[in-house]
Formats: structure tokens, C-alpha cells, sequence
């Protein structure tokens, strides 16, 4: 059943995080589904304008109401990550997408409340949500590419402002995380002296954390020792992610974890199995790795084991 990103967050405040996780392909998809399934728990499908132009945007479309109806008891939302404003628009216009997300936080910041604003408007207009982004991710995914020296913390007294004058339904903010699985070096950390101060400045507003992916370093060795090179790959200690649901936090986007699970299977079947030309082989294996992979970040977040309770919440 897919919902509102609203509807998810009412029930998830304060308790536990709904996971955010990017699809491209099929096996993707099906170990999503699969993975929530199997850990009880609600989520949200995020669809980057990367994955919209990898094949048709329709495509995934398809995937997704195919998941469906194989998987009747899911409760989820499908979100627009990181769209610009003509995007949004084209999601909204859709028909399909439950929440958009416009980013436009590279922009000055009376041109992000702007641009927000207009897409709030023509969300709201067709019953859908809208995220924002207030302060900039370093790192590089997809279209989004911030050098670290620009990369700059939400201002919490601006996160108030922002919200008010926009009118956006969730904010995504930067309290120290960046895009890639380069996210950390040295001593940094999550800062959550910053997020409880955005907190305090929006009680019971739903917040964002992106860049969220742990980059486990079991992952990252077994790429390596099957001819990958990702050296000094960190990421977010995923024991945090409960501290940050506590103070707000109801969506947490996980997107890189995803890709090194393809890589590490794929790389090591075909290392093993050299003589194969049959994808579908690795990926069964992948989409088997991928269910247990979001069952197991399901557990990190606190979302598993609340399907029922968002059900009932949802009058289902």
C-alpha cells in the first residue's frame, strides 16, 4: 500500500526512522520488498533523477507496482530524491509519486524558500508532501557533487524560518554527513548538539538525515579482496541512527550501503565463477544479500517490527 511520507512520519516521531532506499533495477526492488517483509517494517522507496533517466522513468513505475501486488501487506511511500524543480513537477504531474523532494539548497537562501515555496504549492495542490533540503551534504552521488570546503551545517534559527515560509512537510538537514561512501575522516562525527538545537526550534517537525549509509567495513575488505580499490571508505555509525529518531529525525536515506552489497556479490561471483555469462545467477544471490541487508539496517533504525502498528495507525 503506498502512502504518504506524512502519514509514515506521524507514526514513526520520536520512536524510530523509516529507511530511504534509492532502486535502479529489479533485483534491487525485489530484495527491498523483501527485506522490509521479512523485518516487519515500513519504508520508502526513493527514486533519484538518476535511476528516472537510467533506463524510462516509467520503468521503475512498473517495477514497483509489480512489488506490489507480490507483496500486498507492504506499507510504503515512493519519493522523489533530490529533484530539482522541474522534476518535482513532472513527479507531481505524474500521478504516481506519494512525496517529492526538492534541493535547493545550493541556492542563496531566499531563492531555496522560493523555489520551495512554488513546489509546495503545486504539491500540496495534489495531496502530495514535499522535503527540502536547508544546508549542504559534501560528497558525491549521482548529480550531487559538494566539495567538503563548501559543505556547511543547517543553521537551526534558519531551519525555523525556512519551514514557516515554505510550508515544506519534512526538512532534511546537514548535521555532519555527506553523499558517497567517503563520509567521514579523522575525527568527525554526527553533530547532535545542532540537531537538538533544530529540534527545539521545530518541535514535532519531521527531519531528514541523508547521507546516512554506514559504509560497513566488511563490505569494503571483501570488494577490495575481489579486485575493487575503495580506500578509506567510511561512514555514519549506524548505532547512532536511534539517538537521532529521538530527537526527530524520521527519515533516514541509505543509498551507498546498497551499492556496495551489489558490488561485493557481484564482484565475487564472478571472481569464483569465471566461466559465467548468466546474470540472473548473481542476481538471485544479490537480491537474497539485499533482503537481509535491509532487514538488518531495518533493526538499526527501529523500524522493525512496526508494520502492524502503522497499519493500525493508518485505520488498515
Amino acid at each position: 500500500m503506498i502512502v504518504t511520507t506524512k502519514k509514515l512520519f506521524e507514526a514513526a516521531y520520536g520512536k524510530f526512522a523509516i529507511g530511504a532506499y534509492n532502486i535502479n533495477n529489479l533485483e534491487q526492488t525485489m530484495g527491498l520488498f523483501q527485506g522490509n517483509i521479512d523485518s516487519q517494517a515500513p519504508f520508502i522507496i526513493q527514486i533519484s533523477k538518476g535511476a528516472r533517466a537510467y533506463t524510462h522513468k516509467t520503468m521503475l513505475e512498473g517495477l514497483i507496482r509489480s512489488a506490489e501486488e507480490i507483496f500486498p501487506e507492504a506499507i510504503f511511500a515512493v519519493h522523489l530524491d533530490h529533484g530539482d524543480e522541474q522534476t518535482c513537477y513532472d513527479c507531481i504531474e505524474s500521478g504516481f509519486y506519494s512525496s517529492v523532494m526538492i534541493d535547493a539548497s545550493h541556492e542563496p537562501f531566499e531563492k531555496n524558500i522560493a523555489i520551495t515555496r512554488r513546489v509546495v504549492e503545486a504539491a500540496h495542490a495534489k495531496g502530495i508532501v514535499v522535503e527540502a533540503e536547508l544546508g549542504m551534504l559534501g560528497g558525491v552521488e549521482e548529480h550531487v557533487s559538494v566539495d567538503e570546503a563548501d559543505a556547511k551545517l543547517t543553521d537551526p534559527d534558519q531551519a525555523a524560518e525556512f519551514v514557516e515560509r515554505t510550508g515544506c512537510d519534512s526538512l532534511a538537514v546537514a548535521i555532519g554527513t555527506s553523499h558517497g561512501a567517503y563520509k567521514f575522516s579523522g575525527t568527525q562525527a554526527l553533530r547532535f548538539d545542532v540537531l537538538e538545537e533544530i529540534q527545539k526550534r521545530l518541535p514535532g517537525f519531521p527531519l531528514v538525515m541523508h547521507g546516512s549509509s554506514s559504509v560497513p567495513q566488511e563490505e569494503v575488505e571483501r570488494i577490495n579482496a575481489a579486485g575493487g580499490r575503495l580506500i578509506g571508505a567510511k561512514g555514519v555509525d549506524a548505532n547512532q541512527f536511534k539517538r537521532a529518531a529521538q530527537l526527530g529525525v524520521t527519515k533516514i536515506n541509505i543509498d551507498t550501503d546498497g551499492r556496495l552489497v551489489w558490488t561485493r556479490v557481484h564482484r565475487e561471483y564472478f571472481r569464483d565463477h569465471p566461466d559465467n555469462i548468466d546474470l540472473r545467477k548473481p542476481g538471485k544471490i544479490f537480491m537474497q544479500e539485499y533482503a537481509r541487508f535491509i532487514a538488518a539496517k531495518n533493526e538499526k533504525l527501529g523500524s522493525a517490527g512496526q508494520l502492524e502498528t502503522v497499519r493500525k495507525l493508518l485505520g488498515g
